[in-house]
């Protein structure tokens, strides 16, 4: 009998993170690791709905923009002449990183290019949707004294 998720189990998994209308926004083939119920960056809701499952079972958790991303703030989008920007963010999905007068940076991505305006957003991806993690559970074991001691290297998963 396979071993089944619970607090201090090495867990793999892969998954597809899809919208409301199905779409499939992010898809992760190659297997990642966390161990459970260890502090790990795993979304709370995710945990909870996969303490208990197995290797082979599929789970779905639908999460909404206050759960997950939060809500889409407008603020945090940016649109100017594509002719003031550098010719390295001219491309959709290039990343470009601000600071403010405190210090503290973040991420904007260019989103839209059109009629010479160049559109940049500090918002995730995913804010304001709600979206639906499909997990497939690939390997569930106890975790090695090394792993629970240091963590798993792949603890950045499903946030």
């Amino acid at each position: 009998m396979s071993d089944i998720i619970r607090k201090n189990k090495f867990v793999s998994l892969s998954y597809t993170i899809t919208d409301e209308n199905d779409n499939i926004l992010e898809r992760i083939d190659m297997p990642i690791q966390y161990i459970h119920g260890a502090n790990s960056q795993v979304i709370e809701k995710i945990e909870s709905a996969l303490e208990g499952h197995q290797a082979g079972d599929e789970v779905h958790v639908t999460i909404s923009p206050e759960e997950g991303f939060g809500p889409h703030q407008p603020e945090l989008a940016f649109t100017d002449d594509i002719d003031n920007v550098p010719p390295q963010f001219h491309t959709i999905g290039a990343e470009v990183e601000f600071q403010n007068d405190k210090g503290e940076s973040k991420i904007f991505r260019v989103t839209e290019i059109a009629d010479g305006k160049l559109t940049v957003d500090g918002n995730h991806p995913f804010a304001g949707k709600t979206i639906t993690y499909n997990i497939t559970v690939r390997e569930v074991r106890d975790a090695t004294a090394e792993e629970l001691n240091r963590g798993v290297e792949n603890m950045n998963v499903l946030h």
